[in-house]
């Protein structure tokens, strides 16, 4: 009997891959994530096992004003995959945050129609930007993630929905095009506003409201060696729980259900670059929220009719100034964030405050593919001239396997 459990434990885990870490695919220099690393056969076998953690630290200062620093295990996430078929995949992406909060980031099918269509299903990330689908802590410089993505992208942003991707090797093409559940906008009170931008309108995929579909896709171009530059969208209705069992005969009803609910309309441009040593990416984000004063006018919520926001960020591996083969990397890194929750506005006054600028400096010490230990100093400005700009250091380690 011994002898049969140990079988059945060594067959079960004979069958167990831990998924190598791959920044890229070296056949096409596109870069890749831990789902599309399990996507592409990278584990070799049926389940793969992956997964990434981060444990910050992060200590405001000022010269008025004292502040207790706060030091969190902000997240451990698991990844687990399993390939049914050479064409059939199932990726699940699950968090723990802050020790206590659990989360499904993502689970998903996948089955190849062809080399340059595959179908997928289920709970996606949707693929605005950079860092909302490349969120690895070894693929980003900097304790945090930038807060341009927490207010307007706000990652980890994810639906549940369909649609297609692919590639077209020989454009050098990536695709992807979804129809997806929308952000939760009004739950008898208003959830997105000026402040917090679209953030607490996530659904996660949690008993989520669904209203109108949305569509969403982005288009990556990886042709030039080192470089990938990607134009992505987001386009529909947010969700709201007025229209549960409204009467459809009752005009005044269907018009405040109406005033729950912004039509969005997302684009973003971003870009990566890579020579040697030398790294450099940036991105923008555009939406325009319609509705926005009827929508304020019924909630009380001060949301902005767009949101525009754009960073830029450049680093260099000073450590082949030493050596050029050096197995560990020691990133010396900058970054300028711009964006405005109250880029523009109807029926109200602009807020200065949402009008934010961020510099961040810092490095991030490579010990090995895959393990980082990160420290930076970041000064938080906004545009309203009576107000005093914050300063903050952050220290932190991620892992990514």
């Amino acid at each position: 009997m011994k002898r049969l459990s140990l079988n059945l434990l060594l067959f079960f885990f004979g069958g167990i891959v831990q998924a190598q870490v791959i920044s890229a695919d070296s056949s096409t220099n596109e870069p890749l994530n831990t789902a599309q690393n399990i996507l592409a056969g990278n584990g070799g076998k049926a389940i793969t096992v992956a997964g990434y953690g981060e444990v910050h630290f992060n200590q405001e200062f000022s010269n008025t004003h004292r502040h207790n620093g706060k030091m969190d295990v902000h997240r451990v996430i698991m990844f687990l995959g399993y390939k049914f078929s050479h064409k059939t995949f199932f990726v699940t992406e699950l968090e723990f945050e802050h020790v206590k909060e659990l989360y499904v980031e993502q689970a998903f099918l996948q089955h190849s129609l062809n080399s340059n269509i595959n179908f997928r299903a289920g709970l996606m990330l949707i693929p605005m930007g950079i860092i909302n689908e490349y969120h690895e802590p070894t693929t980003f410089n900097g304790v945090e993630r930038p807060n341009m993505d927490n207010k307007i992208i706000p990652t980890t942003w994810r639906e549940i929905g369909a649609g297609f991707s692919g590639k077209f090797p020989s454009a050098s093409l990536r695709y992807q095009l979804y129809v997806v559940n929308g952000l939760l906008s009004y739950d008898g009170a208003g959830k997105i506003g000026g402040n917090s931008g679209y953030r607490s309108g996530r659904q996660k995929g949690a008993n989520s409201v669904f209203t109108t579909p949305n569509i969403t896709g982005k288009v990556d171009f990886y042709g030039v060696k080192g470089l990938k530059l990607g134009l992505s969208g987001y386009f529909g209705g947010t969700q709201s729980t007025a229209y549960d069992n409204v009467d459809l005969r009752e005009n005044n009803a269907l018009v405040t259900a109406d005033s729950t609910v912004i039509n969005m309309s997302m684009v973003g441009m971003d870009f990566r670059y890579q020579n040697k040593a030398f790294q450099a990416r940036g991105q923008f984000i555009y939406s325009n929220n319609d509705n926005a004063e009827q929508y304020n006018a019924y909630t009380g919520r001060d949301l902005g009719s767009s949101f525009l926001g754009y960073y830029i960020e450049a680093s260099y591996d000073v450590l082949t100034l030493i050596k050029k083969d050096a197995k560990m990397e020691l990133n010396i890194f900058g970054r300028y964030e711009n964006y405005d929750t109250h880029h523009s506005v109807i029926g109200m006054n602009r807020n200065l405050t949402y009008g934010r600028l961020d510099y961040t400096a810092g490095f991030g010490l490579k010990l090995a593919n895959g393990a980082v230990l990160k420290a930076d100093y970041q000064q938080f400005i906004n545009t309203d001239p009576t107000t005093d700009a914050k300063h903050q250091i952050n220290l932190g380690l991620g892992v990514w396997f």
